[in-house]
């Protein structure tokens, strides 16, 4: 009974939301759109959802960009560019709890949605990146959440990082607004 209980719960609960519309400011100005995989990774898209829909990604950086590689944002904890101080952006998340890995056989591509994790697999919070190509040894290996259809010129223009860590110095390219997408 109890297992029927919870077939019904999740029935009435809301569709989880389809896509992320993102404006980002800086060397790059425009709006990305991505398509989420709650298919794929419910659990993250939902926790992805949440904080957008609360604001969370509101002004926060693209703290970490490897040229050829990928752009890395959603520290909602540390990576705020209000807060004067991002020395610290990529090693936090937020306040909700950290999510069991969701790994699937989709290819990390160029434009593919990926969260970013410490290296436990089961570390996923807030932050993600973005694909600038492909990227096979991440596949299996990550929990892919989305994949961008519309904005990669955007995705391209992103202030890159120096070093093998692509940390941005300086002023950063920034996501204004981040909006849940029907």
């Amino acid at each position: 009974m109890r297992k029927l209980a919870a077939v019904f719960a999740l029935l009435a609960s809301p569709a989880l939301a389809t896509g992320l519309e993102i404006e980002v400011s800086g060397k790059a100005n425009g709006t990305i759109k991505i398509d989420l995989l709650e298919d794929v990774a419910p659990k993250h898209v939902e926790q992805i959802a949440a904080l957008a829909t609360e604001g969370a990604y509101d002004g926060v950086a693209f703290h970490r960009v490897i040229d050829g590689f990928m752009a890395q944002t959603g520290d909602v904890e540390f990576g705020k560019v209000d807060s004067g101080n991002l020395a610290s952006a990529g090693s936090g998340g937020s306040d909700r709890p950290d999510l069991k890995a969701e790994f699937s056989n989709q290819p990390f591509v160029r434009g593919t949605v990926g969260m970013a994790r410490s290296s436990s697999p089961d570390s996923g919070n807030s932050q993600f990146f973005i694909m600038f190509q492909s990227a096979p040894h991440l596949d299996g290996q990550y929990t892919v959440v989305g994949q961008v259809t519309e904005g990669m010129e955007v995705v391209d223009k992103i202030k890159r990082g120096s070093g093998q860590s692509g940390t941005v110095s300086g002023k950063p390219d920034v996501m204004t607004k981040v909006t849940v997408t029907d």
